[in-house]
């Protein structure tokens, strides 16, 4: 399983409102940065800021284009974050992490 500070990427991606309006914006397709930065009121580099976490969790990919990035939701971003909160909320019964104390 990936590390604690790689799975971490995914929820900072998805725990500040601003990078799940650019989800959201992002999910009727390909945006140029441009475009994504005048709904939210962002300077360039306070957007640059969300994309940078955005693309680091691996839930968008962005490609460059001339002078402008464009940005586009990863599939394999993802399946991955679906797959990494299945794994941790996925309950483990291991007889060895039982209490010896009690009957559980």
């Amino acid at each position: 399983m990936e590390s604690c500070q790689e799975s971490a990427k995914v929820f900072k991606a998805l725990c500040d409102p601003k990078r799940l309006a650019i989800l959201e914006q992002l999910r009727s397709g390909e945006k140029c940065a441009c475009v994504l930065q005048e709904p939210m009121n962002l300077t360039q580099s306070g957007l640059s800021y969300h994309m940078k976490i955005l693309c680091d969790s691996g839930l968008v990919v962005s490609r460059q284009e001339g002078k402008w990035t464009h940005y586009h939701l990863s599939e394999a971003g993802r399946d991955k974050a679906v797959k990494l909160l299945l794994s941790i909320t996925t309950p483990v019964t291991n007889s060895k992490d039982q209490c010896s104390s009690c009957d559980r």
